[in-house]
């Protein structure tokens, strides 16, 4: 992932929740003038602090092969920059076998 992407999980019921997170991101480091970091252009630097303060990892708890997350909750990656490249996810998944010896469906996500 880059330092002007994020993750994080949010509602999902409403496409309003990212458009609204998005409005709140840019009202706390709108783009502008007053960065001295600006050799990318004027999006860069409010685009490290959005993703700074939303971070660049998760801990989503997987419980019988599944993300066991709220029924409205989503993941989501967060593009900070007007036009970002592209972007790779790094999973690690952490856990225990089943007691029974028997494998977990794989689903898509």
């Amino acid at each position: 992932m880059h330092t002007s992407a994020s993750l994080t999980i949010n509602e999902n019921a409403s496409s309003d929740v990212p458009l609204d997170l998005n409005d709140s991101l840019d009202r706390i480091a709108p783009e502008g003038p007053h960065y001295r970091h600006d050799d990318e252009g004027s999006d860069d630097m409010p685009a490290h602090v959005k993703s700074s303060l939303m971070g660049a990892s998760l801990n989503v708890p997987v419980r019988q092969g599944q993300f066991a997350m709220g029924t409205w909750q989503g993941l989501y990656l967060n593009e900070h920059r007007n036009h970002g490249g592209s972007r790779k996810v790094c999973v690690t998944v952490q856990g225990q076998k089943r007691s029974d010896g028997r494998k977990y469906q794989s689903s898509r996500w």
